[in-house]
């Protein structure tokens, strides 16, 4: 069975390491174009195409799928089925059409929730307990389709974004593995639709979702910096500069909202609008990421600083 496969970051190279292991025939590997990144904004191939590279395999980065080159160049494939798995672009209902058994989804949620672009993220921003992965058959919609296998994954209370993401990617590649297999048995894969109730949106990350509101509860605060763990770090102003903030627990003491109540190598304090927040890892402007005693070397915040 011919498999093509689309995506662009380590998510997804997951599933196309797997696919390939399990013995598929990948005729052709859609990534998003080559990026700068870094100080020196050297152009930068994703996570997909170094995989598809290393296995050999043959690799397409068009700008859009909405034209007639990048159109045939999939016919031209005679592939049976399409993946794809957070490839960054839109896929026309005529991409949609063109494998016979047309296009799968690996998404990393409980559709219908959090449908979207961050769904690993606002789900535990949200303070969601459970998430998952569906496979889902794409159609026209955002992520409207329907599914064909759920594979649920409970949220630890001290997990990150990163530790969920590895996790759901790991599940991801071996759930789309076990419905390929299926579909290569017996030719077709059930699929239910997606529940009408329960529907929420995962908008994509910007740096302002990140910044810090004292007002808001400890426990909600703590809740985003765990869920922009990595990116786009939850962070504050501090002394005109953005302070990232990678690690912080609820702490029982009361104050003002963003009072700082205590400072010493064992954390650093700040009242929220319910309990307060004691935070443990963070990153000055223009410095690595470092553990708070580290911070608190040289530096002094008096009790009672609002900050």
């Amino acid at each position: 069975m011919k498999v093509i496969f689309a995506g662009t970051p380590d998510f997804a190279a997951h599933a196309l390491k797997a696919i390939a292991a399990a013995g598929f025939e990948i005729p052709l590997v859609l990534t998003q174009p080559d990026r700068p990144k870094g100080r020196g904004m050297q152009l930068q191939a994703s996570p997909v195409k170094q995989a598809a590279l290393e296995l050999g395999l043959k690799v397409a980065q068009p700008a859009s799928l909405r034209n007639e080159e990048a159109q045939n160049l999939l016919r031209e494939q005679n592939a049976d089925i399409m993946v794809v798995a957070a490839y960054g672009l839109i896929l026309p209902e005529a991409v949609l059409n063109i494998p016979p058994h047309g296009c799968l989804n690996i998404h990393a949620s409980l559709l219908p929730r959090w449908r979207g672009a961050a769904p690993i993220q606002r789900a535990i921003e949200a303070g969601d307990t459970e998430t998952g992965v569906c496979i889902m058959q794409m159609d026209v919609g955002l992520d409207t389709g329907a599914v064909i296998s759920e594979h649920r994954y409970t949220i630890g209370d001290t997990d990150t974004a990163t530790e969920v993401h590895d996790a759901l990617a790991q599940i991801g590649a071996h759930a789309i593995v076990a419905d390929l297999q299926q579909l290569q048995k017996e030719g077709r894969l059930k699929s239910i639709p997606q529940a009408e109730q329960g529907i929420t949106y995962a908008q994509k990350l910007s740096k302002e979702d990140a910044k810090i509101n004292w007002h808001e509860p400890a426990e909600t605060i703590a809740r985003k910096i765990r869920a922009f763990n990595p990116v786009p770090v939850a962070w504050i102003d501090y002394q005109g500069k953005p302070l990232k903030i990678w690690q912080a627990e609820v702490a029982a003491q009361n104050g003002k909202a963003g009072e700082v109540l205590a400072f010493n190598s064992d954390g650093l304090i700040i009242a929220c609008g319910e309990n307060s927040l004691k935070i443990t890892e963070l990153q000055p402007a223009g410095s690595k990421r470092m553990n708070i005693s580290a911070f608190a070397a040289g530096r002094t915040i008096e009790k009672g600083t609002q900050l």
